[in-house]
């Protein structure tokens, strides 16, 4: 990401520490991710220790410190997913694309996160691809639902 981007983000919260969120927020709205050597930036710019900005980017959800793949796969292993065999379609979705939960691919192809919940219970296991979402997924469905990829 353009250095010059990434400080007009800063200056505009004036350096203040305490808009360590909203600028990460905003440079990864930029960027898509925040690289390391980002995060370094950042923790020198608004003067947080880089222990407290790695800490942030990693426990909030919504912060990427690996860039996407090209295809977004989401498996839901919530409670109503998990009795109706969650874990089994996650086996199978990783043993297909051969990516692990909560990594990208080398080719940045395929991504692959475990969701605590889809607010679709009752059809579960759930699994959304690039944003569609396949219901009632058992391992055989999602050798089909990943055909494409």
């Amino acid at each position: 990401m353009d250095n010059a981007k990434i400080d007009r983000i800063i200056d505009r919260h004036a350096g203040d520490a305490s808009s360590l969120i909203q600028v990460l927020l905003e440079i990864q709205h930029e960027n898509d991710w925040l690289p390391k050597e980002v995060l370094e930036k950042v923790s020198k710019k608004l003067n947080v220790p880089l222990s407290r900005v790695q800490h942030v980017a990693t426990f909030y959800k919504s912060f990427r410190v690996v860039p996407e793949g090209l295809h977004e796969i989401h498996v839901c292993n919530g409670t109503g997913c998990h009795v109706r065999g969650a874990p089994r379609l996650l086996d199978k979705v990783q043993d297909i694309t051969g990516v692990k939960a909560g990594e990208t691919n080398s080719d940045l192809k395929v991504s692959l996160e475990v969701v605590n919940c889809l607010g679709c219970c009752s059809s579960g296991p759930v699994m959304v691809v690039d944003g569609k979402y396949h219901s009632k997924v058992s391992p055989v469905k999602a050798e089909d639902v990943l055909k494409n990829l």
